[in-house]
């Protein structure tokens, strides 16, 4: 775990990394901007009361100063980037999740071959200088599940967890706690910021991820998140990620 006490030498420094499948690191945080981009497997990072689940060709940024937390999922080749804050005055200090250039994966790809202290003037400087121009263009997405805040809702997220392959339905938080639809509703959106069906799609998609990623073929992740069409689970898969279940599976190293 980098920078957590020393300082950056150059405003950005590059790095790569692999993980085994189900390696942890405590939670932890950076003096400087983390971004994390996953060329295959899928980490799931912990932080702000949120998972955070990034898969193939997506990047998170955390910014400086935020605990967290991750897990590996599969075998997970890694390029991470350390920026300092104030290596420019637009630079993003929000986490999120958002879509890897072509440009910028090459940039980071190749800036983490950089050995040592970077020279005023010369092509690794410039390079850097490119990666920070790709960062202002980036857009956040949503690739993240809030556990609610109240122990009743979370525990019962917490079923729902242990077996997302049940058809759940508002209808059946609202009888385990004794209270109105409705009254769920407005507390469920209130505690995560979306209403329970968005948050339980999100939550299937970032389990399925996670099992692909782990060995589940595309059937078995379909069947094992609540699917029962393998045409269904491919297209609401490919709406939010952007590539098909298939082309995920396929994602080289």
């Amino acid at each position: 775990m980098f920078y957590q006490t020393e300082q950056l030498k150059n405003p950005v420094h590059a790095i790569r990394h692999t993980y085994q499948h189900g390696i942890t690191e405590p939670e932890h945080q950076h003096q400087v901007i983390q971004l994390l981009h996953i060329l295959n497997g899928v980490i799931r990072v912990y932080m702000q009361g949120t998972c955070r689940v990034i898969p193939p060709s997506r990047g998170l940024l955390i910014p400086a100063g935020v605990p967290h937390r991750l897990v590996a999922v599969g075998g997970v080749d890694v390029r991470a980037l350390f920026i300092d804050p104030l290596a420019r005055a637009d630079v993003i200090h929000e986490p999120g999740i958002f879509q890897v250039s072509p440009l910028l994966r090459e940039l980071i790809n190749t800036a983490s071959e950089f050995a040592g202290e970077i020279d005023a003037g010369s092509r690794e400087e410039r390079i850097h200088e490119l990666i920070l121009d790709e960062l202002r263009l980036i857009h956040l997405t949503g690739f993240n599940v809030a556990m609610p805040a109240s122990q009743a809702l979370k525990q019962f997220c917490e079923r729902i967890a242990a077996h997302p392959e049940r058809p759940w339905e508002l209808a059946d938080v609202a009888a385990s706690l004794n209270v109105s639809a409705r009254t769920i509703s407005r507390k469920f959106h209130a505690e995560t910021g979306m209403s329970f069906g968005e948050w339980l799609r999100r939550f299937r998609l970032l389990r399925s991820m996670e099992l692909m990623a782990s060995g589940y073929s595309v059937t078995d992740a379909a069947i094992a998140v609540g699917y029962d069409s393998h045409s269904s689970f491919s297209l609401m898969f490919k709406q939010r990620v952007g590539m098909s279940p298939k082309s995920f599976v396929a994602s080289p190293a």
